[in-house]
């Protein structure tokens, strides 16, 4: 009986091993994909753009911004779009409020303002919210006069000559979107906002260059992109079916052969989340949505006869995007007992080697991100040093948020619903700003009491190193520091009161 016990043991600590190699290949894989689009980043930025000219005879346009519950923000973007430069006959401005509380009658007196001045602005309602954001566009869109759709989010504020700028890459009728790069307005308001703006520069950066300039699948954002009326109602149109449907029906337009085209160099400004609630809500929303796309589209990308087998590859890891957040807790949770089994299975030393991948990983990540940071912010040894604090914070933190946002992608993956839960927006850029808000939640999130168990879990993982043999095992030692500090400071954001931002 001792001896079936002990191999138990040892082929449950064989079966650890096997599945903490395997998400180790696929975060290294991962990483091989972002290195390769670093060549076409780097390519790019030695091109020498050529800008179409204007049509003679400027498009219709119709505006689409979808709202819901946006009491502070709703003001200064009606504001901000009545500004566009574009002939106002031939604009249509339509204000898709789904709003239930105080902010629907501020927004239909906002209206009634600018409707005074002859803006061509228009106030539309449901009596539900069927199929959330998705739902109001297709609603909106049976009205929509224009042949050409922009959409802006609550938050977001573009320059007034946006539609100059976007609308003549429409020239090629093959063209069914266009979309522009999300800049920040509160980037430095916050730890939490400047990991956020980190993680949204590599992917309008590196992401979103690197698959445009391979004519792999990309993505419209959401928000900050205009898409030509015929290329939706092409692809199906909107479906609520998922909780990102900007993904869906880029990946159904993609399929129908439309092509997009990335603009890095027309910047949309927006308001970064500013409360730990506020940022989960959103990670929540885009991991699970991740995650359902995968289920709903890439039996139709692989089917595809012709989709060539590299962007189907491409294609595989862009839609398995946030199940790096999965993997990379599998692999966190279960590099604890590794340290233990490697101690005492010596004879598997070269499998233990494969741990070298999440190193290397991590250097491929961190070689890609310079390269960001340096287009952003500039090169030299100041800028370098100042990209080293960043980066660590950056991947701490990233780290911290991996729990919340795997629970988001097993429920993606599995297919269970929920519903599309709004981003609370502020209108807060500086700290020293104080507003009170009606939309920031006092409670304390239950993710938060999982993360601090994580801290002590990973602390323990740090005594190890000090125990699990005589001389000590500290190869892992780095790996989990970084696991402690990050969900130690998820759990720190967590159970600070909101209004001490």
């Amino acid at each position: 009986m001792e001896i079936a016990w002990t191999e138990i043991i040892k082929y449950f600590s064989f079966g650890i091993l096997g599945i903490y190699i395997l998400c180790l290949i696929f975060i290294f894989i991962y990483s091989l994909t972002q290195l390769n689009m670093l060549r076409y980043f780097i390519s790019y930025q030695k091109k020498k753009k050529s800008i179409p000219s204007l049509p003679n005879d400027l498009p219709f346009i119709t505006i689409q911004l979808p709202l819901y519950n946006e009491l502070y923000v709703v003001e200064r973007l009606i504001e901000c779009i009545a500004r566009l430069d574009y002939p106002e006959g031939k604009l249509q401005i339509q204000v898709l409020d789904d709003s239930t509380d105080e902010s629907l009658k501020l927004t239909k007196n906002t209206i009634l303002k600018y409707q005074k001045r002859g803006s061509p602005i228009e106030h539309i309602t449901r009596e539900n919210r069927e199929n959330f954001k998705a739902g109001a566009l297709k609603n909106g869109l049976k009205s929509a006069t224009g042949e050409f759709i922009a959409i802006f989010d609550a938050d977001f504020l573009p320059q007034p000559d946006w539609l100059l700028k976007t609308i003549p890459y429409f020239n090629d009728v093959k063209i069914g979107v266009v979309q522009t790069r999300w800049g920040h307005l509160n980037r430095n308001y916050s730890i939490l906002t400047k990991i956020q703006a980190f993680a949204l520069d590599a992917h309008f950066l590196l992401e979103q260059i690197g698959r445009n300039q391979q004519k792999h699948f990309i993505n419209f954002n959401g928000t900050a992109g205009i898409w030509r009326k015929k290329c939706i109602l092409d692809a199906g149109n909107w479906e609520g079916d998922t909780l990102t449907e900007d993904l869906d029906i880029s990946y159904r337009a993609q399929l129908k052969k439309w092509e997009f085209q990335y603009l890095d160099d027309v910047i949309t400004p927006a308001e970064l989340p500013i409360t730990l609630n506020a940022i989960r809500s959103q990670q929540f929303r885009w991991n699970k949505g991740g995650a359902e796309n995968f289920r709903k589209i890439i039996g139709a990308v692989f089917k595809s006869p012709n989709i060539s087998i590299i962007v189907k590859f491409n294609a595989l890891f862009h839609l398995l995007n946030s199940t790096m957040f999965l993997n990379v807790m599998i692999v966190a949770i279960l590099s604890v007992p590794i340290l233990y089994i490697k101690n005492e299975y010596s004879e598997l030393q070269t499998l233990f080697n494969f741990s070298m991948l999440f190193v290397l990983s991590t250097l491929i990540f961190f070689v890609c991100y310079w390269f960001i940071h340096k287009k952003i912010f500039g090169g030299g040894l100041l800028s370098f040093m100042n990209y080293i604090k960043r980066f660590l914070i950056f991947y701490s933190l990233i780290m911290g948020f991996s729990a919340h946002n795997s629970i988001a992608v097993l429920e993606g993956h599995w297919g269970k619903k929920s519903p599309f839960i709004r981003t609370p927006k502020f209108n807060i850029n500086q700290r020293k700003e104080k507003k009170i808000n009606k939309y920031i939640l006092e409670k304390k999130s239950n993710y938060t009491f999982i993360e601090l168990g994580f801290s002590l879990y990973f602390l323990f993982g740090l005594i190890s190193a000090f125990s699990v043999s005589e001389k000590g095992d500290f190869g892992l030692f780095p790996f989990h520091l970084l696991l402690f500090i990050g969900f130690g400071s998820i759990t720190y954001f967590g159970l600070k009161k909101p209004n001490n931002l």
